[in-house]
C-alpha cells in the first residue's frame, strides 16, 4: 500500500521571519516550532528550557486534598498500605514510584500487581481479598479503577478506603472511592489533562511530599520511572509530560538505577531518547506481565543491588525471548487465517484462535495494523472461557468509540482512542464483530483508511549544517504531537548502497542532492525493495527524519528514510 504524502499547512512568511529573529532559528525549524504552537520568545523559551518550576500544582487536581488527607490518617494510625497497579510499564512504573518513595517516610506498606490471566486488567475481586484477609484497609490503585464501581462497593463492605490514581476516560459514573484522581474527569479542573498513569501517581507524591514538607529534590530519583511510563503508554509529550520526560531522561542517561543500566545496551548509554525507552527497555518490563508475573518487573525497578538487579532482569529477558517467539509464531498464524479471507471488502481486520497467548495478541495486533492498515481485533479465549480481545487502530481513528458503540455486546472494555482492550461471552462473537465492521465502515474516513505520512517542511540538504542539527537536538524529546520533524527532500540520487537485516529488507546508503557535494548517511527500514533502481542511479523525492546513530561511544547524524518516489 504507497502512503500518502501531506505537507502541513505553512505559516505566513512574516510569522517565519519575526521568530527567526527572536530566537534565531533556520527557517525549516521555525516551521516546525510555529506549527507546534510556539510563536513567541517566551514560549519558546519555556520549550527549549524546561523546568521542573513549571509544573503545575498537585492540589489543582480533584480529590487531592481528600487522598492526602487519607494517606496522612493512614500513617498516623500505622494502617496498612497496598499499592496497586496494573501489569504494563505504565501501572509497574507507577507501583515502583510510588512504593519507593512512600516507603522512605513509612515502613508499613506492600505492592500488588493482579495476574494477567487469573484477575485480568484493573481491580480485581481477588486483591480485595487479599486485602482484607492481611488487615490492609487502604488501597492506592494506579494506572486503573475509573470505572470499577462493583469493586469499590465491594472494597467497602469489607472496610477497606481507595484511592484512585487513573488516566482513562471515565464513564457515566465515579466510583465512590475516597479520592478519585483523574484529570479526564469533567469536573476536574487540572490544567494538563495527558498524564500518564504513573504521572498521576506522581502527582499524588508531589502534594503528599507539599503536606509533610518534604522537599521536591527527594522526588527527582523517580523521574526516570516517569519518562518510561510516558514513552511506553504513547501519551503526548507536550506541557507537563514532556518536562517531566526531559528531567527523567536526563536522569536515566546520567545516573540510571541499576534495573534501567542492565537494559540499556552499551552504545547508547548516556544517550537514551524515547525511542530508545519503547524499544530497549519498555518490551523487558512489559514481558514478565505478558508471559508470567510482572512483580518482578516492579522487583527490579527497585532493586537498588546490581547483583539483585541482574537476577530479576535474566529472569525477564528470558520471558522477553519467549515473548518474541509467541509474537512472531501467532502473527504468523493470523496471516494465514487472513490468507482465506477476502481483506479488500472489510473495513477491519478481525482474527480470532482459541489458543493464542493473551500476554502478545496486542502486539500482534499492531503488526496487522502495519500489514492491512486497518481498525484490527485480536481474539483469544481467556481462563474463565471468555473471549478477550486487543485493539488497535490507524492514525486518526478512534476505536475506543467504535467498541463503546457496540458495548451491548461486551463484559467489560477499556482503554484510549489508539488501543483498547474488551471481553465478551463466545455466542456473542459472531453479531459484535459484524456490528463492529459495520460501526466501522460508517464512522471512519476515507483519509484513514490510507496510511499517511506528515511532512513538516520541504528542505534541501545543504540547509542541513551543524547549527541547523544542534537546535533540532534541542527540539526532543520526540513523541506524540511533538515528533521528529518530517522532511522532504527532492532530486535526490544514492550512492555506496547495500542491502541490511534479514532477506535484504533494509537499504543503508548515501544519500545526496543534485548540484551540490554534501552527502548524509541514511538508512531506510523496508526499504530494500528498492534496491535495484536505486542502485541503477534513478532519481527519486525522499521523506525522512534526521536522528542520531551512536556506535563506539561515537554520535553521527544519519537520515531515517521513511519513503521514497521515484522521478519518472
Amino acid at each position: 500500500m504507497n502512503n500518502r504524502w501531506i505537507i502541513e499547512a505553512q505559516p505566513a512568511q512574516e510569522d517565519i521571519e519575526r521568530l527567526q529573529e527572536q530566537i534565531n532559528v533556520p527557517e525549516a525549524l521555525a516551521v516546525v516550532l510555529l506549527q507546534r504552537g510556539i510563536q513567541t520568545f517566551d514560549q519558546a523559551k519555556a520549550f527549549f528550557r524546561p523546568s521542573l518550576d513549571e509544573l503545575h500544582d498537585p492540589f489543582l487536581m480533584k480529590d487531592m486534598d481528600q487522598a492526602v488527607e487519607r494517606i496522612n490518617r493512614a500513617i498516623a494510625k500505622e494502617e496498612k498500605i497496598l499499592i496497586y497497579g496494573d501489569y504494563d510499564v505504565d501501572g509497574t512504573t507507577a507501583v515502583t514510584l510510588v512504593f519507593q518513595f512512600l516507603i522512605q517516610h513509612y515502613q508499613n506498606i506492600s505492592f500488588y500487581i493482579p495476574d494477567r490471566y487469573e484477575e485480568g486488567y484493573g481491580i480485581s475481586f481477588q486483591s480485595i481479598d487479599f486485602a482484607h484477609d492481611n488487615d490492609i484497609s487502604l488501597i492506592i490503585a494506579l494506572d486503573c479503577g475509573i470505572k470499577a464501581l462493583d469493586k469499590i462497593e465491594y472494597a467497602q463492605k469489607k472496610n477497606i478506603d481507595y484511592i484512585i490514581c487513573d488516566h482513562h476516560l471515565p464513564g457515566a459514573e465515579i466510583p465512590e472511592a475516597i479520592a478519585v484522581l483523574d484529570p479526564k474527569r469533567e469536573d476536574c479542573q487540572y490544567p494538563y489533562k495527558e498524564l500518564s498513569g504513573c504521572g498521576v501517581g506522581f502527582k499524588l507524591m508531589q502534594a503528599f511530599a507539599t503536606s509533610n514538607n518534604i522537599p521536591f529534590a527527594t522526588l527527582e530519583p523517580m523521574l526516570d520511572l516517569l519518562a518510561v511510563s510516558i514513552a511506553a503508554d504513547i501519551v503526548p509529550i507536550t506541557g507537563e509530560n514532556r518536562i517531566l520526560c526531559h528531567f527523567g531522561l536526563n536522569r536515566i542517561n546520567t545516573s540510571p538505577r541499576p534495573g534501567f543500566q542492565k537494559m540499556i545496551p552499551d552504545n547508547i548509554k548516556g544517550n537514551l531518547n524515547v525511542s530508545n525507552l519503547v524499544f530497549s527497555i519498555a518490551p523487558k518490563i512489559n514481558a514478565a506481565g505478558r508471559i508470567q508475573h510482572a512483580s518482578n518487573a516492579v522487583r527490579l525497578m527497585l532493586s537498588e543491588d546490581e547483583h539483585e538487579a541482574v537476577k530479576y532482569l535474566n529472569q525477564i529477558t528470558k520471558l522477553n525471548n519467549e515473548r518474541r517467539e509467541l509474537d512472531s509464531d501467532i502473527t504468523v498464524s493470523a496471516l494465514n487465517q487472513l490468507s482465506k479471507i477476502d481483506q479488500q471488502q472489510r473495513y477491519t481486520t478481525i482474527v480470532y484462535h482459541s489458543e493464542w497467548h493473551k500476554g502478545v495478541i496486542g502486539i500482534v495486533a499492531s503488526r496487522l495494523v502495519d500489514i492491512y492498515y486497518k481498525p484490527t481485533l485480536v481474539f483469544t479465549k481467556g481462563n474463565d472461557g471468555e473471549l478477550v480481545a486487543s485493539a488497535r487502530s490507524v492514525k486518526g481513528f478512534d476505536v475506543y468509540q467504535a467498541i463503546n458503540l457496540n458495548s451491548q455486546f461486551l463484559e467489560k472494555f477499556g482503554g484510549h482512542m489508539a488501543a483498547a482492550g474488551l471481553t465478551l461471552k463466545e455466542e456473542n462473537f459472531d453479531a459484535f464483530i459484524e456490528s463492529f465492521e459495520e460501526t466501522v465502515k460508517k464512522t471512519i474516513k476515507e483519509s484513514q483508511r490510507i496510511p499517511t505520512i506528515e511532512i513538516d517542511k520541504e528542505v534541501k540538504l545543504k540547509e542541513i549544517n551543524s547549527s541547523f542539527l544542534k537546535i533540532l537536538r534541542q527540539m526532543g524529546p520526540f513523541g506524540p504531537e511533538n515528533m521528529n520533524p518530517t522532511f522532504l527532500t527532492r532530486n535526490v540520487f544514492a550512492s555506496d548502497i547495500r542491502l541490511m537485516g534479514k532477506d535484504g529488507e533494509h537499504l543503508r546508503c548515501k544519500i545526496h542532492q543534485e548540484n551540490d557535494r554534501m552527502t548524509f548517511s541514511a538508512i531506510g527500514f523496508k526499504l530494500g525493495k528498492h534496491f535495484e533502481k536505486i542502485d541503477a542511479g534513478c532519481k527519486f523525492d525522499m521523506v525522512y527524519t534526521l536522528e542520531e546513530n551512536f556506535w563506539q561511544g561515537m554520535a553521527t547524524w544519519q537520515l531515517n528514510i521513511k519513503d521514497i518516489r521515484f522521478i519518472p
